[in-house]
Parts: C-alpha cells; sequence; structure tokens
C-alpha cells in the first residue's frame, strides 16, 4: 500500500507544480500582492491547476510507456517500470480530470475554459503535437501562457503586451532548452527513438532557436520596464521628493531588475548544454543556487518597486 502511494505521488509529479506559480503573476503587478481575498483567490486557482496538471502527468505517461522505457532517467518512473498498474492511472487521471474541472467552473467559467483549453492542449500534444518538429516546442510554450492568462483572469487583470511577449519568449525559451538537453543527454539513434522530432533537430539548428529566444526574453522585459507603469500602491513616498523627476519614476526603478533577468538566462543556458539537468526546468531551479538565487532577487526587486517605494 505504501508503495502504490509513493507510485501515485512520484506519477503526480508534485515538482512540477512549481510552475503552477505563474498563475501569480498577475497577482504580484496587479497591486493586490498583499490583499488577503486575491491571496486566498490565486491560492485556491493554483491548487485546481495543479490537480489537473498532475492528472495530465497520468496520462502522458500512459500514452508515453514505451517510449520512456527508452529513456535512461524515464524508465524509472512507476508506469513505465511496471510499479503503478495502467488501468488504475487511468482511474486517478479521471478522477482528477473531473475533480478539477468541476472546481474551476465553480469558481470562475473563463477560468474553467482556460483549463479545458490546457486540458485540450495536452492531449493533442500528447497524441500528435509531440511528434511535429516546431509545434512540439510551440505546445510546450502554450502552457505557460496558459497558466500566466489563468491567474490573470481569476483577478479580472490586464497583461501588459510586453509583459506578455517577456512570457512568451522566456516559455519559449524554456521549451527549446529542453530539447537540446535531450539532444545532449541521449545518443541520436536512442533520441529519435524516444522523441521523433529529435531526429529532425540538429545541435546548430536549436542553438539558434535558443540564441533567438534568450535574447528576446530579456529584451521583451527591459521593454516592460521602459513603457509599462506598474502600479503604485500606497502612493508617492517621501523617498521620491529627494529625487529628480529623471529617475524618480516606479517604471524606472524597476529597471533595475534587467542586469538580474540577464544573468538568469545566461546561467540557464549554460546549463542546458549539461545535458540532463536542463531537461527538467523545475530540477533546475530547485537545484542551481546561483539560479535560485537570481529569481529570488527578480521577485523581491519587483515588490519592493512597485510595493515598497511608493510605501510613506
Amino acid at each position: 500500500m505504501v508503495e502504490l502511494l509513493i507510485s501515485l505521488l512520484k506519477t503526480a509529479r508534485p515538482r512540477q507544480w512549481l510552475k503552477n506559480f505563474s498563475l501569480a503573476a498577475a497577482l504580484m503587478f496587479s497591486g493586490k500582492f498583499f490583499e488577503l481575498p486575491s491571496i486566498i483567490l490565486v491560492a485556491w486557482t493554483i491548487a485546481i491547476f495543479s490537480i489537473l496538471t498532475s492528472s495530465i502527468y497520468f496520462i502522458n505517461d500512459i500514452v508515453d510507456l514505451n517510449r520512456d522505457r527508452l529513456h535512461p532517467f524515464k524508465k524509472l518512473r512507476p508506469i513505465a517500470s511496471g510499479k503503478l498498474p495502467v488501468p488504475l492511472a487511468l482511474f486517478f487521471a479521471s478522477m482528477g480530470v473531473f475533480i478539477s474541472f468541476y472546481l474551476a467552473s465553480n469558481l470562475s467559467f473563463f477560468f474553467f475554459i482556460i483549463c479545458l483549453i490546457y486540458f485540450v492542449l495536452q492531449l493533442v500534444y500528447s497524441f500528435f503535437l509531440k511528434n511535429q518538429i516546431i509545434l512540439d516546442v510551440f505546445s510546450i510554450a502554450a502552457s505557460f501562457i496558459l497558466r500566466v492568462y489563468a491567474g490573470a483572469i481569476i483577478l479580472n487583470y490586464h497583461i501588459s503586451i510586453w509583459f506578455l511577449l517577456c512570457v512568451t519568449s522566456l516559455a519559449l525559451f524554456l521549451a527549446v532548452g529542453k530539447r537540446r538537453a535531450e539532444l545532449a543527454l541521449l545518443d541520436k539513434e536512442l533520441a529519435s527513438s524516444h522523441r521523433k522530432t529529435l531526429s529532425h533537430y540538429s545541435a546548430d539548428l536549436l542553438d539558434g532557436y535558443l540564441s533567438t529566444f534568450a535574447a528576446s526574453a530579456w529584451l521583451a522585459w527591459a521593454l516592460f520596464t521602459f513603457f509599462e507603469s506598474p502600479p503604485i500602491i500606497f502612493g508617492r513616498s517621501i523617498f521620491y521628493s529627494f529625487l529628480p523627476l529623471t529617475i524618480s519614476g516606479t517604471n524606472k526603478w524597476l529597471m533595475i531588475t534587467i542586469p538580474v533577468v540577464i544573468y538568469g538566462v545566461m546561467r540557464y543556458l549554460s546549463i542546458i548544454y549539461q545535458g540532463s539537468r536542463a531537461e527538467s526546468p523545475e530540477r533546475v531551479l530547485l537545484s542551481d543556487k546561483p539560479l535560485l538565487s537570481s529569481v529570488l532577487l527578480w521577485v523581491i526587486l519587483v515588490v519592493w518597486v512597485i510595493y515598497g517605494i511608493g510605501n510613506y
């Protein structure tokens, strides 16, 4: 019984829930980061989305059963190794999808629609898109974008076009990095057996994609800090009165996060070429102290600029 519970938990991939914290992006930039009702609402949406994503992991592992057995790490997954029977995994997947849809529909109709779109996208990806070059990367990136939109919809917050471009570029960067890491981890013959699209991706091609999206990710964030003024939550502070107008705007202070973003992109780019580590972005974030520190510093700086500078 204990072994079965462990197998269920491993298949649910709680570590992957880290991605769902991107639903809180709108909470940070909307000016509601310290409002308890908004915090509870977003926390509830993250929990619902985590149930849905875990259910999809069950389905993916069932669909990829034979391919995972060719992978040096994925062959140890409970379903691939035979520790978790397929019928039982299918039962838990169905229950998770039903529960998440039910809770989402009670919370918000439009949040339910986002969850439904995400679920359909993942199904299409599992059965078709993962075998289509370029479209497989687009699908992975779309899942990140839907998460951000889900959080924005639940708070009724308008997402800046520059921030959306930043999220899109970063999502594509992570998706291409995942493919590049897989290519580095597996030899060419085994790579194509595990994932068909890897036979069409060359190292040079993926390197070109990485350069493009790495540059567009930090540039989009820079443009966001240039042109978008986040809300000053507590009004104009005395701190501003000592500064010239040239450097006193909240959006100008948000520019101090640009070097942190550039460092984070460069650090992750260096990790990608280490192979197995970058195959799982959440594993990298939790295990690489410099990268984790840069993310935490970015969060602290953004919160300080939006919620701290404007405080009396």
